[in-house]
C-alpha cells in the first residue's frame, strides 16, 4: 500500500471525461447513420455514418485503458479489501441506480413506442428474459464489465504486483505491443468462433454477451492502463506521438468501415471487427494520449467539472436520444440538422438534470457512489 498521493493525471481525467461525452454524438448520430437502432431517420447520412463508426471503432478501447491506469493507482494506495469496496460502490451503485430510473423506463418506452422490442405478448419466458437482459443493461454495458473487471483485479492486480519484469520495458515498442494484442485477440475469436459453432445460441444471450465475451475482449486493455502505471516506460511510449500509429489510424479505420459494410455475422464480421477494433484501439491510444498529454495536461475548472458531470450525462442521455428521435427527429427534413439540434436538446436537458441532481443529495451518492456534501467545482 502505497500512502504517497500522486500529482493529479489532468489530461487522463479530461481524455475519460470527453469519451464518456462521446456517447452522446454516437448515439444521435445512429438515428442518422445506416445501422439499424431503436429510432431511425427516413434516409440515412454518409457522413454521420462515417462518424458513428469513427467513434465506435475506438472509444471503449481506451476507456478502458485509462480505467485500468487508475484502478491500479487505487489498489495500490488502499489495502485490497478496501480498494474492492471503494471501487464496486462507485461503479456498482451508479449501474444499480441507473437499471429502476433509466433503463427499466426506457425499456417501457421502447415497447410501446417503437418496434424494437417486437411482439411483447409472443415470446417465450426466455426471449423475455432475454429482451429484458438486453435493454436493462443497454447503454450501461460498460458499467457491468468494469463491476466485473474490478472483481477480476483483485487477482489480476495481485498478480501484477508480485510481478517480476524479467525484461526492460524501455525496450517495449509499439510493433511488440501490437502483436500481443493480436494475439490475444486471435485467442479471443477462437473462443467465440467454437461457441458460434457447438452453441451459437450464447452469442444470442444478452448477459453472457456482455458479461463474458465484452469483458474478455476489453480485459487486455484494462490490464494494458494497470502496466503503464507500474511501468512509466509504457505510459512514455503512449504520450510520445509516433506518426506511422496516428497514420495507421486512417488505414484501420478503412478497414473498420469495409468491415462493418461488406462483412456478414454469419461470416466472419465478429472476428474481423475484434482484430480490426483491437488495432484501432492502439492506434488512437497514442493518438488520444499524445494530443491529450500536450493540450489538456493542465487544471481548468471548467475541464474539472465536465469531468464530474461526464458520467452522469452518459447515463441519462440515452432515453433522451431515443425522446428526440422518436418526438423530433420526423419533423427535421435536414439530417445534419436533425443531428446537431439533436446534439443540443440532448445536451441540453442532460446538464439541466445534472445541475438538478447535484441539488438532491441521495441523488449525488445514487449517481456517484459515493457521498458528496456539495457539488465539486
Amino acid at each position: 500500500m502505497s500512502a504517497a498521493k500522486p500529482e493529479r493525471e489532468y489530461f487522463l481525467d479530461s481524455i475519460r471525461a470527453y469519451l464518456m461525452l462521446l456517447g452522446v454524438p454516437f448515439h444521435v448520430s445512429l438515428i442518422y447513420s445506416t445501422q439499424r437502432w431503436s429510432v431511425n431517420s427516413h434516409e440515412a447520412s454518409l457522413w454521420l455514418t462515417v462518424l458513428n463508426d469513427f467513434i465506435h471503432a475506438f472509444r471503449m478501447q481506451v476507456f478502458f485503458v485509462i480505467s485500468g491506469y487508475f484502478s491500479y493507482m487505487l489498489y495500490l494506495r488502499y489495502q485490497p479489501g478496501r480498494w474492492l469496496k471503494v471501487r464496486m460502490e462507485r461503479v456498482g451503485i451508479p449501474l444499480l441506480t441507473a437499471v429502476p430510473l433509466i433503463t427499466l423506463p426506457q425499456f417501457f418506452l421502447l415497447k410501446n413506442l417503437t418496434d424494437k422490442i417486437g411482439d411483447w405478448s409472443r415470446f417465450s419466458a426466455y426471449e423475455k428474459y432475454n429482451a429484458l437482459m438486453w435493454d436493462l443493461i443497454s447503454h450501461l454495458w460498460f458499467l457491468l464489465v468494469l463491476v466485473l473487471l474490478t472483481a477480476l483485479g483483485m487477482l489480476t492486480f495481485r498478480w501484477l504486483r508480485q510481478q517480476q519484469s524479467r525484461f526492460d520495458y524501455q525496450q517495449v515498442g509499439w510493433g511488440k505491443l501490437t502483436l500481443a494484442l493480436l494475439g490475444y485477440a486471435l485467442v479471443w475469436c477462437a473462443f467465440r468462433r467454437l461457441i458460434f459453432w457447438f452453441a451459437p445460441a450464447l452469442l444470442m444471450d444478452g448477459l453472457f454477451s456482455i458479461a463474458v465475451m465484452q469483458t474478455l475482449f476489453f480485459l487486455p486493455f484494462f490490464m494494458l492502463g494497470a502496466l503503464s502505471w507500474k511501468h512509466p516506460a509504457l505510459k512514455a511510449l503512449f504520450v510520445r506521438f509516433n506518426p506511422v500509429m496516428c497514420f495507421g489510424t486512417v488505414l484501420v479505420f478503412i478497414a473498420y468501415s469495409l468491415n462493418q459494410r461488406y462483412s456478414s455475422g454469419e461470416g466472419w464480421l465478429y472476428e474481423a471487427d475484434a482484430l480490426i477494433s483491437t488495432l484501432m484501439g492502439l492506434c488512437m491510444l497514442n493518438v488520444c494520449f499524445s494530443l491529450g498529454h500536450k493540450l489538456l495536461n493542465s487544471h481548468s475548472p471548467r475541464i474539472m467539472y465536465l469531468v464530474n458531470a461526464s458520467l452522469f450525462i452518459y447515463l441519462v442521455h440515452h432515453p433522451l436520444t431515443i425522446l428526440y428521435g422518436i418526438f423530433i427527429t420526423p419533423h427535421i427534413s435536414n439530417n445534419t440538422l436533425g443531428f446537431f439540434t439533436g446534439l443540443l436538446v440532448v445536451f441540453g436537458v442532460a446538464f439541466l438534470l445534472y445541475e438538478i441532481h447535484l441539488r438532491i443529495p441521495l441523488l449525488r451518492f445514487l449517481f456517484s457512489g459515493k457521498p458528496q456534501q456539495k457539488a465539486q467545482q
